[in-house]
């Protein structure tokens, strides 16, 4: 491997471990607020003890989250210094505004919230909640706007001294079809995440015979119902809009090397990832699928592999423009298998709930528990699709991968830090998860002071 395809990797595995903690920490915000809420109003006790729990686990994600994404950030300096160059010009406000104001936000209200619970009046400590979360989904915007300028890029002029695009509208940046649909994906999969992470802790709790987590399990439902119903429908709208603007990807996510009208979708497939075996062998085939997928119509023409890659050729040269087809053909699968799953679990879990049978439902309850590590393999695959998809670009049209890399760096530099970063993560991840199961699996601590029903708008520093 040369000194490119090392960076890459190391770019790679930071965007992937550093995206364990994103969907669970913009997810579990939500929910906290939520369940900040239902105590502001209620003032049970058991309330306050679910929210300070699960307040707990969202300090754990972001402590080690923030650290993860710093490693990510100084990436674009040492490894991609020529394509920061390029793009900076462009890239500089969304990310001024992700540093400046959501990322500020989200840790200023964080730490109101922390330390605000002897403090603060009850409605600005609620209002450091929901802040916490809006900061949370906020910066997601921010860094998505600048992820779906490199896969659409739009609002731009180019630089006739540098050579070089520059921005030109920022309202370009934030109405661009693959932002959009992009940013409604990453936020339902982070409804989902937190969803599905507090509906096992909750779960394994009710396993044990603590009933007060039952409220928690109920919300994880009512939350996770909706959004992984609506994430299917939106990531399926999202393929039509990749068909519009990145046809390469979704050809290489079905294995699709001719074009056709209309097209089936297989469910499975042995082969046909490579030029020189274009010819699977399909199992389970559904007629018409692929069309809708990719074009939301019934007939609709999907182009192939082959002619993509002329067309590129012509465009823009000699040159391989397929990405990886098996990767693509199977990140996509196991991201919508296991969404289906997911919904479907929800599902089971909302009938058990209807029948007031959740917490004596040991199968479901066991089968939960054990759903979490499929939660972050579903993530990562849909990552990895959007990511690899787009290769070889950086930039889409606009640069390739190998001319970002820095010149000055070194094989062994990147494999040197390489291993140093592999220490680190995998420091990190045995501490993430000592400290979720340890502080996951603990009693609720011991109950607060409820304050009377006629005090209820009145500040209260004393909780």
């Amino acid at each position: 491997m040369d000194a490119t395809d090392l960076a890459r990797l190391q770019f790679a595995s930071t965007s992937i471990y550093h995206f364990i903690f994103v969907p669970v920490t913009i997810g579990l915000a939500f929910l906290l607020a939520i369940l900040h809420t239902r105590w502001y109003r209620s003032r049970e006790v058991r309330h306050e003890k679910l929210t300070r729990f699960f307040g707990t686990l969202l300090l754990i994600n972001v402590a080690i989250g923030v650290v993860t994404g710093l490693v990510q950030e100084f990436q674009f300096g040492m490894n991609w210094s020529a394509y920061s160059l390029f793009v900076g010009d462009v890239f500089g406000a969304p990310l001024a505004m992700e540093g400046l104001a959501a990322f500020f936000l989200e840790s200023t209200f964080l730490g109101l919230w922390v330390f605000g619970w002897k403090v603060l009046p009850r409605g600005i400590h609620l209002l450091s909640a929901w802040l916490v979360a809006a900061g949370a989904m906020l910066s997601a915007a921010f860094i998505m706007a600048a992820n779906s300028w490199m896969q659409h890029p739009v609002g731009y002029t180019t630089d006739p001294d540098t050579g070089r695009p520059v921005l030109s509208s920022i309202g370009d940046l934030f109405t661009n079809e693959v932002f959009i649909w992009g940013y409604i994906h990453v936020i339902l999969a982070a409804l989902v995440t937190g969803s599905v992470v507090m509906l096992a802790v909750s779960a394994w709790q009710l396993r044990r015979g603590h009933e007060a987590f039952k409220t928690s399990a109920l919300l994880s439902l009512v939350v996770l119902l909706p959004a992984s119903l609506l994430q299917l429908g939106v990531g399926s709208h999202l393929g039509v809009i990749e068909t519009t603007y990145q046809p390469m990807k979704i050809a290489a996510a079905e294995g699709q090397w001719e074009t056709c009208q209309p097209c089936s979708f297989s469910l499975l497939q042995i082969g046909g990832f490579t030029s020189s075996d274009e010819t699977p062998t399909k199992i389970l085939e559904v007629p018409h699928l692929l069309s809708i997928l990719a074009t939301g119509t019934w007939d609709g023409q999907v182009v192939g592999l082959n002619e993509l890659q002329a067309q590129e050729e012509a465009q823009y040269g000699p040159g391989n423009y397929v990405p990886d087809v098996r990767l693509q053909y199977w990140s996509m699968r196991i991201m919508a298998y296991l969404g289906t799953l997911f919904f479907l679990l929800s599902l089971w879990g909302v009938w058990h709930a209807v029948r007031r049978k959740l917490p004596a439902s040991r199968v479901f309850l066991f089968v939960t528990i054990w759903s979490v590590p499929f939660l972050f393999l579903m993530n990562t695959a849909g990552w990895m699709l959007t990511e690899s998809g787009r290769q070889p670009w950086i930039v889409q049209g606009l640069m390739k991968t190998t001319d970002g890399v820095s010149a000055t760096v070194s094989s062994t530099e990147v494999i040197i830090s390489l291993i140093a970063f592999y220490a680190l993560f995998i420091f990190l991840l045995v501490i993430d998860v000592v400290l979720m199961l340890r502080f996951a699996r603990r009693d609720l601590d011991a109950p607060g002071e409820e304050v009377p029903a006629d005090d209820r708008d009145a500040p209260v520093l004393t909780y």
